[in-house]
């Protein structure tokens, strides 16, 4: 029972610290917005070599080049997606991107010849799914992020509730694994998938329903976007966000580890946290640029 209470003790207090970490991120400025999702990008980014590291030793071999210069790769496609809307004085960090970016695309397979001794097409392949899975959503995310900021001039921009469309999306994954969980312990007895046996058929769709109804509600009471648009994006989130927990998990049964990571103690790490919104922010993106545009 002692460890049982300590284990939840340290569990409750990491779960807090990241909601505070995250709300401060997430609300203070764009800015603020910017450097917690490359921190998480670089962590995420972290995480996934050492899992396709341990699938397959092969992905091991990589030269430093290779494993570092991917990463920033994949920022650069953040750097992109800010749509000049994150200006340092005259510079954009879409300009930065763009430019870093092509860099990196003629001097990383320069270098990996120079420098590999041998060439494998898989690993390339499988930093290539990486820059899908994690730095194209991040960079939608920041997209997402520009959506609010209202343009006034050429290159200046009015932070005007950017921060609504990320936090809808969030606080709706949130929300949706909250009630599955509750919701499953209560009454869930029909497993979902072998991969995550501990969830349930009563779980996720208890938790997608009552998410999406938690999300009418606030955007009802809130008075801010169409009530149509809350549901879409809870509805999307908890979908595509079970479709993304399902593949990290699948990730991690085919690494033999329990958690991608030790970035929260009893919570896992960058993966763990984030699966979900990894694959449910380009389904919502997409949900933004076609009907709400």
């Amino acid at each position: 029972m002692a460890l049982n209470l300590a284990t939840l003790k340290t569990r409750s207090l990491t779960a807090a610290i990241f909601v505070v970490v995250m709300l401060g991120g997430l609300l203070w400025s764009h800015w603020s917005f910017f450097i917690l999702f490359t921190i998480i990008h670089f962590g995420c980014w972290k995480e996934y070599q050492q899992l396709i590291g341990k699938i397959d030793p092969d992905y091991l071999g990589i030269t430093p080049f290779h494993k570092y210069g991917v990463r920033i790769a994949g920022w650069c496609i953040m750097l992109y997606f800010t749509n000049n809307a994150f200006n340092i004085g005259d510079f954009s960090l879409h300009a930065i991107g763009w430019w870093l970016g092509l860099i990196c695309v003629f001097m990383l397979p320069i270098i990996e010849l120079l420098f590999a001794g041998n060439i494998r097409l898989k690993n390339i392949w499988l930093s290539a799914l990486g820059l899908l899975y994690i730095s194209l959503s991040w960079g939608l995310m920041m997209d997402l992020r520009c959506f609010g900021m209202i343009k006034k001039g050429a290159s200046t921009y009015v932070d005007f509730f950017g921060y609504a469309l990320p936090c809808i999306l969030i606080f709706s994954i949130w929300i949706n694994d909250t009630m599955a969980y509750i919701v499953g312990s209560l009454i869930g007895k029909t497993p979902f998938s072998s991969i995550s046996p501990k969830k349930t058929w009563e779980g996720t769709i208890g938790g997608a329903v009552l998410c999406v109804g938690v999300m009418a509600l606030w955007g009802y009471l809130s008075e801010f976007l169409r009530v149509i648009d809350w549901m879409a994006i809870a509805a999307i989130a908890a979908i595509a966000g079970t479709a993304g927990d399902l593949l990290e998990s699948k990730l991690k049964r085919m690494a033999n580890v329990k958690d991608s990571g030790t970035l929260m103690p009893g919570h896992g790490g960058f993966l763990d946290r984030f699966d979900s919104l990894l694959i449910a922010t380009p389904f919502v993106w997409l949900y933004v640029m076609i009907f709400m545009k």
